[in-house]
């Protein structure tokens, strides 16, 4: 086990203690939600009671391996709980999502539970946001012209000639779970999330965007031999 993988291992194992049995849980994506996944079956297959709500294609076929009942996010919500990954994360609670494209599911997710618990290791926590690319996703209709008024948008909000790169997965555009496909836009640093991610907002076409402002009540940040509990 890589220092990395022992990091996330240990941050899963705290979001552990927040869940409790009887709750309506979201199920979030990625490397980090996935071994929280992993060390969650046991507790379902010793008795626990818990009805969750996966972000992703692959989360809910990880969930029903291991064990765990599934249901609509429409039958569960207002979900009590969810527990999830970042790619970034700021002292605010800010967060960059998407990197693994399941940007928009994991939005619509959190933003159905009363509370969101963020769980990453000590590489993810940034002073500012933007060094990971953004991802946007837009529908696949016009695509390129979409990009073309995301990158006016962004001139306007003051960031001018941002790269932006339309995701490939094995040679080919890479689609999200909703049919949907990706820009990853380089902005480096961005300076106010929140004026950004509306005027992302605002382009037709865009579908959602991975800056999440406001959304996740608590972040859990492991670092060597401890895990830092930050909240809002």
């Amino acid at each position: 086990m890589t220092d990395q993988n022992a990091l996330k291992k240990a941050v899963a194992a705290k979001a552990l203690e927040y869940v409790q049995d009887g709750m309506k849980l979201g199920l979030g994506s990625g490397s980090t939600a996935e071994i929280f996944v992993e060390l969650l079956a046991p507790r379902v297959r010793g008795g626990m009671k818990l009805l969750c709500a996966p972000t992703s294609e692959k989360t809910a076929a990880l969930a029903r391996k291991l064990g765990l009942t599934l249901a609509p996010l429409d039958d569960l919500a207002p979900l009590d709980l969810t527990i999830d990954g970042a790619d970034e994360a700021d002292r605010n609670l800010d967060l960059i999502k998407g990197g693994g494209g399941m940007l928009l599911r994991e939005k619509i997710v959190a933003a159905a539970s009363k509370r969101m618990i963020v769980i990453a290791d000590e590489t993810k926590l940034v002073p500012r946001l933007g060094k990971y690319p953004l991802p946007v996703e837009v529908v696949e209709f016009g695509h390129k012209s979409i990009a073309a008024r995301l990158a006016a948008a962004f001139a306007e909000a003051g960031y001018a000639d941002v790269p932006m790169t339309l995701r490939q997965r094995d040679g080919a555009v890479f689609r999200t779970d909703s049919g949907n496909v990706i820009y990853d836009c380089a902005f480096g640093a961005i300076q106010n999330a929140p004026r950004l991610a509306a005027a992302i907002s605002a382009v037709p076409g865009v579908v959602e965007h991975g800056l999440f402002i406001g959304i996740a009540t608590t972040l859990l940040i492991a670092t060597a031999g401890e895990v830092e509990v930050i909240t809002r």
